[in-house]
């Protein structure tokens, strides 16, 4: 649930196309009424999901995400967790490509495309990430549906979300992924119909889908050498124009995945002191893929151990204990590796901690109380500075 909300200032995008956002300024108001005060397209109900196609771009909302993560192990037991994170920025609102000056010019795009990848080694305690960016021309990055599949590029680095398959691939200098990914479970909207809220506005909001079960086979490349992998991974895809909420700090999102074939996505919203906003919600998902959406009346979210990173101060959640009482739902999550921080001064220049985390608890009460075992990630915001905070 990765919100790019800083505005992304980046630099000379084109030539004289900060000049056409001007102009195009002046004819916002002739826009339809889908579209919001700042001209992008606003998410505001049901979004009417249809798949494939929306496992493609939505270009005229402001910001999107394709985002994976997973747990797998090597043939020789060695464990590892990833990230692999494609943003897309629109920098100026749907029309203002029509009023560019000429010349044309190759290099003018209103779509900056950003990444970040990340393998966590967590037998030997190590945690490697990269970043890229790149403006949406000249074959640098780009989104686009080819046929069924949907294809998100970036200086080569790469998601093909098919029908009955995803590939992705990331290869950094210290660390590759390069993974085949099945679905298991259709595509899981959250909120109502895929319309997320995030704040009580009823426009501050997303479309938001995951695909919860994907097993994974693959290569985990660290340093030179590389290791045959399977697994479980996690798949998000969210777009938005909508800012955080003033009254906001950052979030904490869970994304889990139990032994017993469910799954449990939370994110609870979180302000300036601590306390969670209303708008924090959950998704359960049974064995056989059925849904159900939780209001944050029904979560209780308790912080269990705190670390500190060592390199920007930041004090960090590691531990909690997530329960959801109207399913019998009582479960202790515990990072894997205590230094999971991603720090991207290079593109979003965002500090956030994202990792792996092991899940133990039970489920049930009573007789029917059973043990459960899971895996899953961790995404903290807004600990290192305020996640709304100017650039």
């Amino acid at each position: 649930m990765k919100f790019l909300t800083r505005m992304l200032v980046i630099g000379m995008v084109g030539a004289g196309l900060l000049t056409a956002g001007a102009v195009f300024l002046v004819q916002r108001d002739r826009l339809s009424a889908v579209y919001g005060p700042e001209g992008y397209r606003a998410v505001d109900g049901p979004c009417g999901l249809d798949f494939p196609e929306d496992h493609g771009p939505h270009s005229d909302y402001k910001t999107e995400w394709w985002y994976y993560t997973g747990n797998l192990t090597a043939e020789n037991g060695r464990r590892f967790g990833y990230q692999l994170t494609f943003f897309r920025s629109r920098i100026l609102p749907p029309g203002a490509e029509s009023t560019w000056p000429e010349p044309a010019s190759a290099w003018r795009t209103a779509q900056i495309y950003l990444a970040h990848a990340a393998v966590s080694d967590l037998d030997e305690k190590k945690y490697l990430h990269d970043e890229r960016m790149a403006r949406g021309a000249l074959g640098m990055a780009g989104a686009a549906m080819d046929g069924d599949v949907a294809r998100v590029r970036l200086r080569g680095w790469s998601a093909d979300l098919g029908p009955d398959r995803h590939r992705i691939r990331a290869n950094a200098e210290d660390f590759g992924i390069d993974l085949d990914l099945t679905p298991v479970k259709p595509p899981v909207p959250h909120g109502e119909g895929g319309y997320s809220r995030k704040g009580t506005d009823p426009a501050s909001a997303s479309c938001y889908y995951s695909m919860t079960r994907l097993e994974s086979r693959g290569t985990i490349r660290v340093g030179s050498t590389s290791f045959g992998v399977a697994g479980l991974s996690w798949m998000d895809h969210e777009f938005s124009s909508a800012p955080l909420e003033s009254n906001l700090a950052g979030w904490d999102w869970f994304s889990l995945q139990l032994a017993d074939g469910t799954e449990l996505m939370a994110y609870f919203l979180r302000h300036e002191d601590g306390g969670f906003s209303p708008a924090s919600a959950a998704t359960f998902v049974d064995a056989a893929g059925t849904a159900v959406h939780l209001p944050k009346a029904g979560l209780d979210l308790r912080v269990l151990n705190t670390w500190t990173s060592p390199k920007t101060g930041a004090v960090y959640p590691a531990g909690w204990r997530l329960r959801v009482p109207a399913l019998s739902i009582d479960l202790t999550v515990t990072p894997n590796l205590p230094d999971q921080e991603m720090r991207t001064p290079g593109t979003t220049d965002v500090t956030y901690w994202e990792g792996s985390v092991s899940v133990a608890g039970v489920r049930g009460e009573g007789s029917t109380a059973r043990a459960v075992s899971g895996s899953g990630y961790v995404e903290l915001t807004g600990y290192e500075t305020r996640f709304d905070a100017p650039m």
